[in-house]
């Protein structure tokens, strides 16, 4: 579906020719921006309400920067969509998110305004600081270097982190604080609460407007002046408003709140901060999902509502005749209320990822009992660490790209002194359009090297339950359970626990002169390769692992006595994965096998679709399928003979 641009929009290539523009025309722009992305969004899928909220920061600051001079940082980049639009990307923007087409979020490989790769949270300060003192050193004293932080992103330990270096540098450095009350879903938390006491304070911003009119004329007095103007200025903030020194006692320049939708404002406000020195912090007002009214109602269902009809706002759904099979996280989240109406140590913690996650079930079930913590990942870990010393049962669910960011609490915290933590990583593997940052690739092989570690992958959701059902019948110390994102395979999926026991696989069907060893929900196309080779007379024998770490000994001894060629597959990465660790067994045994290990390679995968991204690293049915023919040397044919 071919979709056109504004007037205005279809002459802005880049942002030079924003710049051209008289400012009453940016009321316009932004009009013709927002509802670009609503067209292009609703017919091809994406992150939404977030990229709205901030229509007319993005043209504010492309208005007023010199970009990519100036330096621009997103963070997250949920929101970027516009900034794309104005950078060149305008008619490209349908192939967002789409296999070989642009990026869903900043990508340094993919524009030179996009200055700073993101996906993850809470990195934009850091990385325009460490540009700001680079460009420092450089003597390129005249480069803007501007940050956009979330409120919910702020929460995370890394952006204090560098709000507290940042003070001490003295560098050119703003960071705006783009405050909608949300990441995902609600933000939680002090540091909400206490961006809440600014932009709801009466008197405060009352006399701000009023000092902001006096320190301007103060200013033009002269350098002595505008010191007093400053010490007055911090002052009266301070005895205005609670705590309002928090960035200020950091060194920063606080400015702020201000109205985020007023474009031509934010305009002259970003021109004047240019020319103030040091670090700089400006607060902005926004809404998520500003110009459509559902987005703004519903911020949380709408944050990426995949296909909507833009008029009427209905949410498009595929239609089958035929039983669904659930996603992973609800059959993960459903379960754990189930787990935890008859187990009373069970707790559920989730690093702002309820409604991702789905543990959003459990807090609703049993609000005393879940924790959203925040954009907190270290945290999560750490606190789950400190249930678990008391006798408690802790599930923390994370995203296994996310985990990455506290992979020394799971060491340091939770293996080391050996507390019963279940890690559920939720979106394991290839995690679809989000692309790289997003990927769960790497789980299987940064946990399954942790001693006292448990490594687990059910195949299904029937799998899934018991392997929930499992870590909470005794202390079994650190447990990680890890599953893809999307739908399963069962639509008849909650059937009566049963325990498994802990390393022990499963042999899914019986064969002859190959193996396929697989690990986690790919196996079903291990499966599905097995029904078109049993077709063509070729019969390889089928293993379920499940478990990583601890490998099931008896099983492997099995197929490397009775097969001389094997096949591992994984949805993880190959480098000290599951064919890694199979590979060390048979050696470590004395075993002389022909291995092929299928799975993510040694590279960057970038965005797609789930299945065409299985078939694009080669381990999809069809590619085990062919690896099979490769190895196979027995066809019906000649056993007939024989």
């Amino acid at each position: 579906m071919q979709v056109e641009a504004g007037e205005l929009l279809q002459k802005i290539n880049f942002p030079s020719d924003l710049k051209k523009l008289k400012e009453e025309d940016l009321l316009q722009v932004c009009k013709e921006l927002r509802q670009y992305i609503i067209d292009i969004v609703s017919v091809n899928g994406g992150h939404f309400a977030a990229s709205l909220g901030v229509v007319e920061l993005t043209v504010a600051l492309h208005y007023v920067l010199n970009t990519p001079y100036d330096q621009l940082i997103w963070d997250v980049g949920h929101q970027a969509y516009g900034h794309k639009i104005l950078t060149g990307r305008r008619d490209v923007f349908d192939t967002n998110r789409v296999l070989n087409g642009i990026s869903g979020f900043p990508n340094r490989n993919e524009s030179e305004y996009d200055t700073f790769g993101v996906g993850h949270s809470s990195t934009s300060i850091s990385a325009a600081l460490g540009m700001a003192v680079a460009s420092h050193y450089k003597g390129e004293e005249d480069r803007q270097h501007v940050a956009v932080i979330g409120d919910g992103a702020l929460t995370a330990g890394l952006a204090f982190e560098a709000l507290n270096h940042a003070g001490i540098e003295k560098s050119n450095l703003l960071v705006i604080l783009n405050d909608n009350c949300m990441s995902i879903d609600p933000n939680v938390g002090a540091m909400k609460e206490y961006l809440t006491s600014i932009t709801t304070s009466k008197r405060y911003n009352r006399f701000r407007d009023d000092l902001a009119a006096v320190l301007s004329k103060i200013s033009e007095v002269g350098p002595d002046a505008l010191g007093i103007a400053k010490k007055l200025e911090r002052g009266i903030k301070g005895s205005l408003l609670k705590n309002a020194n928090l960035f200020e006692s950091l060194n920063f320049r606080y400015f702020g709140p201000v109205d985020g939708h007023d474009v031509k404002k934010l305009a002259k406000t970003l021109e004047d901060l240019k020319h103030i020195p040091g670090p700089k912090l400006l607060h902005c007002v926004t809404v998520k999902g500003k110009g459509y009214a559902l987005a703004e109602k519903d911020q949380t269902l709408w944050h990426a509502p995949g296909l909507f009809d833009k008029i009427t706002g209905e949410i498009k759904k595929s239609v089958s005749d035929k039983p669904v099979a659930p996603k992973y996280q609800d059959v993960f989240g459903h379960t754990l209320v189930e787990l935890a109406e008859n187990n009373k140590k069970i707790m559920g913690i989730t690093p702002a990822m309820p409604s991702g996650s789905s543990m959003n079930i459990m807090m609703k079930a049993m609000p005393t009992r879940a924790f959203d913590v925040g954009i907190a990942e270290q945290h999560a870990v750490t606190f789950s660490a400190g249930l678990a010393t008391q006798g408690l049962l802790p599930f923390c669910n994370i995203y296994s790209s996310f985990m990455q960011r506290a992979y020394d609490q799971v060491i340091h915290d939770v293996a080391l002194q050996n507390l019963n933590v279940v890690f559920c990583l939720d979106r394991a593997g290839v995690a679809g359009a989000d692309g790289p940052t997003h990927h769960g690739a790497y789980d299987l092989a940064y946990m399954r090297c942790i001693p006292n570690m448990i490594v687990s992958a059910p195949m299904n959701e029937e799998e899934l339950r018991n392997l929930m059902y499992t870590a909470q019948l005794e202390n079994k110390g650190p447990f990680v359970i890890r599953y893809p994102r999307g739908a399963g395979v069962m639509p008849d999926w909650k059937r009566p626990f049963k325990e498994i026991e802990i390393g022990k696989g499963r042999k899914v069907s019986d064969g002859e002169e190959v193996a396929i060893l697989s690990i986690g929900s790919i196996g079903n196309e291990a499966v599905k390769a097995i029904r078109v080779l049993n077709e063509e007379g070729i019969y390889p024998a089928h293993y379920d692992l499940r478990f990583v770490k601890p490998l099931d000994k008896e099983l492997l001894h099995e197929v490397f006595r009775k097969y001389k060629k094997v096949i591992t597959v994984e949805d993880g990465c190959l480098q000290g994965g599951m064919g890694s660790a199979v590979l060390e067994f048979m050696v470590d045994n004395g075993y002389q096998s022909h291995v092929v290990r299928l799975g993510i390679p040694d590279q960057i995968v970038e965005h797609g679709e789930q299945k065409e991204l299985w078939n694009l690293c080669h381990y999809d049915a069809e590619a085990i399928a062919e690896q099979c023919r490769k190895l196979s040397t027995i066809r019906k044919t000649d056993s007939l003979v024989g």
